[in-house]
């Protein structure tokens, strides 16, 4: 199966009071870690919601705006469009992805249990999140994995969501350790 990884970055970051993606731990971005991660499992590797030296930049679908799903709509139409059969999402602030998160996630719909960005989603349902987002008021990822079935696979190891300055240091501190 090829996959398109996709990197939704699009959020103001408000919590983290600063561009969260450019955060470095342990000397490097917040999203070159989420890059380096989907590049081992995916033929192509995308940038939603933003721009990143080296990678390509998608914006939201159909809109600027529309928030994760926007990000993950616009990462399916790309996907279909360049002939990829999924796409392996994660938001710039997870860390640090498993090496085997498209076999954990095999076959999708499918999410990381507690982490509801982080996903893999068949191109096929390109259409209906178009139409999702024309005819639905919720528009939260939670909403969107009851309408598709997708199940919640669990992970078994921590990932730190880093939101906040005070979570990028519990992170950097904890993967120190590592």
């Amino acid at each position: 199966m090829t996959l398109l990884g996709a990197i939704i970055a699009g959020g103001a970051a408000r919590r983290f009071g600063a561009d969260k993606g450019a955060a470095l731990l342990g000397g490097v971005a917040l999203i070159d870690h989420v890059a380096a991660a989907l590049r081992g499992s995916c033929a192509e590797l995308v940038i939603v919601g933003r721009e990143w030296p080296g990678l390509p930049t998608l914006t939201d679908r159909p809109h600027a705006g529309e928030g994760p799903l926007g990000g993950l709509n616009a990462a399916l139409h790309h996907a279909r469009a360049r002939g990829h059969e999924a796409v392996l999402c994660a938001g710039c602030d997870s860390l640090p992805l498993p090496d085997d998160l498209a076999e954990r996630l095999s076959p999708g719909p499918a999410v990381i249990d507690g982490h509801w960005l982080m996903g893999l989603w068949p191109t096929a349902l390109a259409g209906d999140l178009d139409r999702w987002l024309t005819d639905q008021p919720d528009r939260s990822i939670r909403a969107w994995m009851r309408q598709t079935h997708a199940r919640a696979a669990p992970l078994g190891t921590p990932i730190f969501n880093i939101n906040t300055p005070e979570a990028l240091v519990e992170a950097e501190a904890a993967l120190a350790g590592r």
